[in-house]
């Protein structure tokens, strides 16, 4: 029991059935609830010592003082039951979706005595019809201009009926032939459910038999030579087109499926879901979250159907996943019962979760996962444009680190290198949270033992150049020699030290730096035994988190731009070798290392390269 928490219980005491388990904290609230279906071998694994667990699992057990669990029969229980108390006790470390906007809804109210469609961004009313979600109200609008001449359903308020019901003349609408005003009596209350009922029945995406009857009707005017009354059949018929047209054909008619999409990095995950119905993009949905703990891709998933599904939204007999979860059995149950339930038919067929491998289906889902990237792309520049929220993740970095005031210009330093040659370095620079790319900086070592020799270098050459402008105070307050508030070096306690000795010997200890170990989970500072760990889901870590993207990014730029500069020069020197023809070679090896590897024939092969100058480049490769 040593080096793990002292509330473990014994392993002979946990049952090795399917089961939830929660754990709490010393106030009794609950942090995390998960299900397993072994709950010794999943239990045991959160008691190993701590400092082989993932930080975020560390700090979930260590701020956790209890742990119990409830057996049940099967997996599919557990499931159940394990969504039930996400959803009543909300814990802090279990995934938490967030709907990244609220979508516009076409609702028909169909538990009124007189429905009507309206638009709308709840989906709480009573027995109502609800369609999409769609990604603008335009949309639905122009939609409904389209179709409420063939449906004219009301839509007014209740307000504005009973006042017309009372005068018993219809508004404007009903004039122009928009709503079939039963609110003077024109239909009855009956005759109105039903436009309504064809209404959802149309908006569901049959809509081939609405077509098919209103050409028949037409083909009878014309015969009678009702000219008008067919021209009138014609608009609808046109108008109905035009409104199937604007959900394109991704599959056959026959696929009714909803397909997710999942992008992830270290702190936050994006998922977006397409609806399809008879072949027909209906609808997106898209949701954001930061993980708390380390999840997997099948983890996300089965949150995410739990989220998807938890409302009133009918599973499809299908769903299009990116992976195939671990309970994917129990879930694909748990699915089935919400859509019979949901449907009010015990005999509705199975929902089957797949992986779509090939065909159109498997080109959709493709989409789906790059729309998903996208929005994860866009949330982070949201987040990182913000300027709340990078106020407060330089409070954040302050109060973590330490620091005497908020360090409103860093700079972040990252070793890049191939196989131990060609050495660079790049630094990169936020002020105010946001990067200032004019004062990126790049450097090339020419030898070094190894990442921390590297970065005891750089840092020297970067402390020199500040403490040589310290006597030039007009120049330091308007060039690169402004000091930062913050040094960063990626990695942990070796490379920080190096750092940290670097601007010692400068005279430059006033500046504080801190190293910024793998995966982003530990922050070291020179000296200190123990990192500082920030809050998963922190401004400061998600800041952290962008400064060391963008000073990798830059780093791997310079070093490849180098890789091919020096294979230019190379090559520039070989008879017969021209610009073309370099960048051939180029194209096919990429550096000189693969290219000295390379036999005089395999250089042949490359595209505009005889045997001759082939020859020739191995002979210059040797010499050099």
């Amino acid at each position: 029991m040593a080096d793990t928490v002292p509330y473990r219980p014994q392993t002979g005491d946990i049952p090795t059935n399917p089961g939830v388990y929660r754990f709490r904290d010393a106030s009794g609230r609950i942090l995390y609830v998960g299900k397993a279906k072994n709950l010794r071998a999943r239990l045991t694994s959160y008691f190993a010592p701590l400092h082989t667990l993932h930080e975020r699992t560390r700090r979930m057990v260590t701020s956790a003082s209890s742990v119990e669990w409830t057996i049940v029969g099967t997996e599919f229980e557990a499931l159940q039951l394990e969504f039930t108390w996400i959803k009543e006790f909300d814990p802090p470390f279990n995934i938490q979706f967030r709907d990244d906007k609220s979508y516009p809804y076409l609702a028909i109210t169909l538990g009124e005595k007189i429905p009507r469609v309206m638009v709308t961004r709840t989906r709480k009313i009573e027995n109502a019809r609800y369609f999409g979600p769609y990604t603008k109200t335009w949309a639905i609008r122009e939609t409904l201009d389209l179709i409420l001449p063939v449906f004219p359903v009301r839509t007014c308020s209740d307000g504005v009926y009973k006042k017309a019901e009372r005068a018993r003349r219809p508004c404007l609408l009903g004039d122009i032939g928009r709503c079939a005003a039963p609110c003077a009596g024109r239909v009855t209350p009956e005759e109105h459910r039903s436009i309504a009922l064809d209404l959802a029945t149309f908006m569901t995406g049959k809509n081939d038999a609405h077509i098919k009857a209103l050409k028949d009707k037409m083909a009878a005017a014309s015969a009678k030579q009702d000219y008008e009354s067919a021209a009138k059949y014609r608009d609808n018929i046109q108008a109905l087109e035009t409104v199937a047209s604007k959900s394109a054909v991704v599959l056959s008619d026959e696929i009714d499926t909803d397909v997710f999409g999942i992008a992830s990095d270290e702190l936050s995950a994006a998922v977006q879901m397409f609806i399809v119905r008879e072949g027909r993009i209906r609808g997106v949905h898209s949701w954001n979250v930061d993980t708390e703990l380390d999840v997997t891709i099948g983890e996300i998933i089965d949150n995410m159907l739990r989220t998807a599904y938890e409302t009133d939204e009918i599973p499809p007999k299908e769903i299009c996943v990116p992976e195939m979860p671990e309970d994917h059995n129990s879930l694909t149950t748990w699915l089935t019962e919400v859509r019979r339930e949901r449907l009010n038919d015990p005999r509705s067929a199975a929902v089957k979760l797949k992986v779509a491998q090939r065909g159109d289906l498997a080109a959709l889902s493709s989409t789906v996962t790059h729309n998903a990237q996208q929005a994860l792309l866009l949330y982070k520049t949201k987040r990182r444009a913000d300027y709340v929220t990078r106020t407060k993740a330089l409070s954040d970095i302050q109060e973590a680190l330490g620091l005497e005031e908020s360090p409103l210009r860093i700079e972040c330093f990252d070793i890049s290198h191939l196989g131990g040659t060609k050495i660079v370095a790049s630094m990169v620079v936020f002020e105010d949270g946001m990067a200032k790319k004019s004062d990126y900086r790049k450097f090339s070592i020419s030898q070094a033992r190894d990442d921390t020799d590297a970065m005891n270098q750089v840092l020297a050459r970067r402390a020199a150049y500040l403490s040589g402008a310290e006597v030039d105070e007009e120049k330091k307050a308007s060039s690169f020699s402004y000091p930062p508030g913050l040094f960063v070096v990626d990695g942990a306690l070796p490379q920080v030290n190096a750092a940290a000795a670097a601007l010692s010997a400068a005279g430059l200890a006033d500046i504080p730096v801190v190293g910024l170990a793998k995966r982003l989970e530990e922050l070291w500072q020179p000296g200190e035994k123990f990192p500082v760990i920030l809050p998963r889901n922190s401004e400061a870590l998600f800041l952290f988190q962008q400064l060391r993207d963008e000073a990798h990014r830059f780093a791997i730029t310079f070093q490849r731009a180098s890789r091919k500069r020096d294979i230019n020069t190379v090559l520039s020197e070989v008879p017969g070798m021209g610009p073309a023809k370099i960048k051939s070679v180029l194209s096919a090896f990429g550096s000189v290392a693969q290219l000295r590897k390379a036999t005089v024939e395999e250089i042949a092969e490359t595209p505009q390269i005889s045997l001759a100058v082939a020859q020739a480049i191995k002979d210059t490769l040797s010499k050099s």
